[in-house]
């Protein structure tokens, strides 16, 4: 017998014994940790090179077994979620936007979980979301908790923009259909952003493509945009109106009221502004504001340097609990009563 033929044998017909492990009064060894058979015999009659008994896995064996063949499954699964998250996402920070690390501000949040969770039938069905608001609502991270959420179940997702989009049409000319097929080829396509793309007549030829070619694959499709759903019910010419009314044909609107993240994460829209003058050199306090007259610290570097002919603007910002003007108010007042002194 060969080599080959001997190890052969050897993993067919014997088991490796360990130290603790012992033999039983049937003859067959044993574990010595969960006292199970390591070994078991052939039915009668039955033999292999001429042993009476085969190796059988004892407990201890099968949950080492079972938690490797886990980790393994673990590991390919990351592995396809990785993958699946850095050819969908068209800006890496989208794989936060997840429900676990929701803030739970957004009263919406609970039609994102329902289509996660109903994902099946609204493919069969073709079911989109058309989801509208304000800027800073919430939008597009409601659209790419959806999106994780799907990843996270190995379910092909693309989240990217119509500026991105055409970017790249643009740069490939000889390959548009095939681009736009490969869009379509996703079992769920998120377009964020929808409305900021130039509006070009190039540009919205582009984005009809996109979107009747979605509408044509019976795949369903996600939008977020800022326009009201007056201006897409209501579009001010023939090329808007056969885009928005494939998108109002493909996708339910709803409405997302959450507050400004965006003036949430500022902490606050009021702003003491200090302006120091280069004829001069010497810093001088504008701020007018009744809610505050906190001027900032000399050795402070400034949020913002605005310069505006002969004169450097050094911004800080002071947040008010209380002032209804915004920084960008603060601003243009303080620019405005500064011009208002140098013509007095």
């Amino acid at each position: 017998m060969c080599d080959y033929d001997n190890a052969i044998f050897r993993l067919a017909t014997e088991t490796e014994p360990e130290p603790e492990d012992y033999t039983g009064e049937d003859g067959l060894l044993y574990c010595g940790s969960c006292r199970q058979p390591k070994e078991a015999y052939f039915t009668e009659g039955k033999g292999l090179f001429g042993r009476d008994r085969h190796p059988k896995e004892c407990d201890c064996q099968r949950k080492r077994r079972e938690k490797q063949e886990a980790a393994d499954r673990e590991r390919k699964h990351r592995d396809t979620v990785e993958e699946l998250k850095r050819r969908g996402f068209s800006n890496v920070a989208m794989r936060q936007w997840t429900f676990g690390n929701d803030n739970g501000k957004c009263p919406q949040m609970d039609k994102a979980l329902f289509y996660a969770a109903n994902w099946e039938e609204m493919k069969a069905e073709n079911i989109g979301y058309l989801l509208w608001g304000k800027v800073g609502t919430g939008k597009s991270y409601f659209a790419g908790c959806i999106a994780n959420a799907l990843m996270e179940r190995e379910i092909s997702v693309c989240m990217t923009n119509f500026a991105l989009i055409l970017n790249d049409l643009a740069a490939s000319y000889k390959g548009r259909n095939e681009y736009i097929d490969r869009l379509c080829r996703f079992p769920l396509l998120i377009l964020d952003d929808f409305g900021m793309e130039r509006g070009t007549e190039y540009g919205l030829e582009q984005v009809y493509n996109v979107v009747d070619s979605r509408y044509r694959s019976r795949k369903p499709l996600i939008v977020t945009t800022n326009l009201t759903l007056e201006e897409l019910q209501h579009p001010e010419d023939t090329a808007h109106a056969r885009i928005y009314d494939r998108l109002l044909e493909m996708c339910c609107p709803v409405c997302i009221t959450g507050e400004n993240i965006r003036k949430a994460t500022a902490q606050g829209e009021n702003g003491t502004v200090k302006r120091t003058d280069e004829r001069k050199g010497e810093p001088m306090n504008n701020d007018t504001s009744k809610t505050s007259r906190t001027a900032a610290p000399l050795d402070v570097k400034p949020d913002l340097v605005k310069r505006i002919g002969n004169t450097t603007f050094d911004i800080h910002i002071h947040f008010s609990e209380t002032s209804r003007e915004t920084f960008t108010d603060k601003v243009v007042r303080l620019i405005e009563n500064d011009k208002d002194s140098v013509t007095n």
